[in-house]
């Protein structure tokens, strides 16, 4: 997401690399529904299924992986063991790896606690609508429509109805899905302004995305049924790159400067679906919005303190975090180049701590260049 005017205050965008709320809040309903029955034959592995739980709790999945991994070697047919590196590969963006483990979980207990709940998140997540949408039919059977389940199936299903009257048209590297016929000439720009800004940011990071990026137009109501964003927000990217037209043909250099900003997301999620910070990311996003040198943050922000989603942040303190975020990352740019920020990315995304990789492509402890800023 990011800021703006035509398309609201900003548009930020959830790659969010840790735990955000909306994960917290699942690990909550996990830990109250699978984590009550600890007594095991070992100890040592009751301990370890515990540490992972509480690390979830923190929002730290690595160490939660760790944990349930290990516990897994001593009770490998545990089913809550297998939920857990679930929910820690999930909050890791692993989701190939959360649906092994779900499945894993699921045929050994098939009334597991917590563990369709979770399915129905990483297919959603994986883009399979269809799939989650058939999770949550049987799993909110008979719940009231203010269970936050069922109220997440709804939204899904109104979502799915949506795609289904959408029209789409297809670029080099975009599909563009837009509601009806009055739309194609928006779409049509859309596709445009998308192909200049894959060349131009492409051309200076060296990478373009492994697979075409769907692209989706609503009105200004559908975006915020659908993304759940911020009022302030002017796009938002989970996987699908998605827009509120509203203003957009009038505006022409602002729709390129918000499908800019959300395509460079695409770029991140594509190179490190896992261990970006937020500042990061948003910050690379901001400062390829359009060729520009983003002005000296009015507030100096410690990047320390913009690890996680801006979603939480107000409008102007969503502003400043935007402007902090791109000025630092300008700053990397210009003394080491597009090439290094993506080896960077390519680090994060295999699993590197930040602050090593930070070093070893920049030359620099992190802390140092934060304080540098400042």
């Amino acid at each position: 997401m990011e800021p703006g005017s035509v398309f609201g205050h900003n548009g930020v965008v959830p790659v969010p690399r840790a735990v955000g709320s909306a994960l917290a809040g699942l690990v909550w309903a996990l830990l109250r529904l699978a984590a009550p029955a600890l007594a095991q034959i070992n100890p040592h592995t009751a301990l370890l299924e515990q540490a992972g739980w509480k690390a979830l709790d923190a929002g730290q999945p690595e160490p939660a992986a760790t944990a349930f991994r290990d516990a897994l070697a001593e009770d490998p047919k545990n089913p809550r063991l297998h939920l857990g590196a679930a929910v820690a590969a999930y909050a890791q963006r692993r989701d190939d790896e959360a649906k092994t483990a779900i499945d894993r979980a699921l045929a050994l207990q098939p009334a597991l606690p917590g563990a369709r709940e979770l399915l129905g998140r990483v297919l959603y997540r994986s883009g399979d609508l269809d799939g989650a949408i058939r999770v949550y039919s049987a799993l909110v059977a008979g719940r009231p429509p203010t269970d936050p389940f069922a109220q997440l199936h709804d939204r899904w299903r109104r979502e799915a109805e949506l795609r289904d009257r959408m029209n789409v048209t297809v670029g080099s590297g975009f599909t563009i899905a837009f509601e009806g016929a009055a739309d194609t000439d928006l779409a049509a720009q859309a596709l445009a302004s998308l192909e200049r800004a894959s060349a131009r940011i492409g051309g200076l990071l060296g990478v373009f995305p492994l697979h075409p990026v769907p692209v989706v137009l609503y009105t200004g109501e559908q975006f915020r049924d659908i993304t759940r964003a911020p009022q302030w927000a002017g796009g938002a990217f989970d996987g699908t790159i998605r827009i509120p037209m509203r203003g957009a043909l009038a505006d022409a250099a602002e729709f390129d400067r918000v499908l800019a900003h959300e395509y460079t997301h695409a770029l991140v999620y594509d190179l490190a679906k896992r261990g970006v910070p937020t500042w990061l990311n948003e910050g690379l996003a901001a400062a390829l919005e359009r060729d520009r040198t983003p002005e000296p943050p009015p507030v100096a922000i410690p990047l320390g303190s913009l690890v996680e989603s801006f979603g939480r942040f107000g409008g102007a303190e969503a502003q400043q975090a935007y402007v902090a975020s791109a000025f630092a990352v300008q700053r990397l740019l210009d003394a080491h180049g597009g090439f290094t920020m993506t080896s960077l990315l390519r680090d994060l995304g295999d699993g590197a701590d930040f602050a090593t990789a930070f070093a070893d492509r920049f030359q620099q402890p992190f802390a140092e260049f934060d304080s540098s800023l400042r």
